[in-house]
């Protein structure tokens, strides 16, 4: 428990800097939407003037970006594109911190265990991520009624909404495993940049593409948002798939980390 606090702790200025920014991005949007909305003819003529490729690339779609769940969900992908680096960036630091500031020696010499070390940060930024979440779907939800000219389907908005923290749990495994491989990261920040922009630029290119097969390599384009305003739920095989993701990088995670600290600390 006193790694769990200690790790919130230590995570308390970065999540709260996370959250305001977030919540910073969509209310700034949404309080454009009313004259957006107001304008629709127009502003449908404007992006029909942009190339078909650049607007699968964005997200754009002309058919619905004039309505407030088409509006919110083009916002929404570049909320989740933050959203991705704050995930990336605690989970390679989990480990990595350790071993740069070295002070992973004097954390196994306490009785605890070294699973329950890993368990603890784990939970630590599974917190912090949680509580991000949750102050953003207030804010969100308040500022999408205070700016609809018109009724919303509710349960559509949350759905789209809580894709962020689907994404953010599959980054955050992601950056523990490559914590534990490479522990030794001088820069975290430009590892959680990189990975993540990189896949950002490759959910592009699938949009540009039309490519089924590259949606399985981008986590950007497991959760499609016309398709979940359409039919209202999820694609139950990227579902499958980032759970499936979540379990093999965790696994592979503890593993490693077992390994690697017994060698080091005998």
């Amino acid at each position: 428990m006193n790694v769990y606090l200690h790790e919130l702790r230590s995570y308390k200025k970065s999540t709260i800097t996370w959250t305001i920014s977030l919540c910073a991005i969509t209310v700034i949007f949404l309080l454009i939407y009313p004259s957006f909305s107001g304008n629709s003819e127009e502003i449908k003529k404007i992006f029909e003037a942009y190339p078909e490729s650049v607007r699968k690339a964005f997200g754009i779609s002309i058919d619905g970006i004039t309505s407030l769940l088409g509006f919110y969900s083009y916002v929404f992908l570049y909320v989740v594109l933050c959203g991705a680096i704050q995930a990336m960036n605690y989970g390679t630091s989990v480990i990595s911190k350790e071993t740069r500031d070295k002070t992973a020696d004097f954390l196994l010499t306490k009785p605890v265990s070294r699973i329950q070390i890993i368990t603890s940060k784990i939970l630590a930024i599974l917190t912090s991520i949680l509580i991000t979440n949750i102050i953003y779907l207030i804010v969100a939800f308040i500022m999408a009624n205070l700016m609809k000219k018109e009724a919303f389907n509710v349960k559509i908005f949350f759905m789209i909404s809580f894709t962020l923290l689907f994404m953010q749990i599959l980054f955050i495994a992601i950056g523990i495993l490559t914590s534990v491989i490479l522990p030794k990261i001088k820069s975290v920040i430009s590892v959680s940049l990189g990975t993540v922009f990189g896949l950002f630029i490759a959910n592009m290119c699938a949009s540009v593409i039309g490519e089924e097969a590259i949606r399985y390599i981008t986590p950007f384009k497991y959760f499609d948002f016309p398709y979940i305003i359409k039919n209202g739920s999820y694609e139950v095989r990227f579902i499958i798939l980032q759970i499936v993701l979540i379990v093999i990088a965790l696994i592979a995670s503890y593993v490693i980390y077992v390994k690697k600290i017994q060698f080091n600390f005998y």
